[in-house]
């Protein structure tokens, strides 16, 4: 059996405990925050049964590492059908910035359709 280490607050002893995310970043990014989100505000069983098992982090990190990766896919799948290059970045810049807006727009509706609300 494990030995548990307490520290006492109060009149009260708490124990230290840890969860082992040694090996998770300390913040994620856009994706994985609107997932938090999502789950706490639509799936709040879910939401508190991970917190409570320790698996929300590690399932926030994975979702956000995923969805940014298909988005990045999915741009340069979308920028190569729709012809957007350098050579048109260097012609009509105004125009290579409203297609690659639109692109992302477009990748983000699908992830986070697919990845995050769902």
């Amino acid at each position: 059996m494990n030995n548990l280490t307490y520290q006492k607050n109060g009149d009260y002893q708490i124990p230290n405990l840890t969860v082992g995310l040694e090996n998770y970043p300390e913040t994620v990014g856009k994706y994985g925050m609107l997932r938090e989100t999502h789950l706490k505000n639509r799936r709040s069983g879910t939401y508190s049964r991970m917190l409570q098992d320790g698996s929300l982090w590690p399932h926030l990190c994975q979702v956000d590492e995923q969805a940014q990766a298909q988005v990045d896919l999915m741009m340069d799948e979308l920028m190569k059908a729709q012809g957007v290059t350098e050579s048109l970045k260097e012609s009509n810049q105004m125009l290579w910035v409203q297609m690659v807006t639109n692109i992302k727009a477009q990748a983000e509706e699908v992830v986070l359709r697919e990845m995050i609300y769902c």
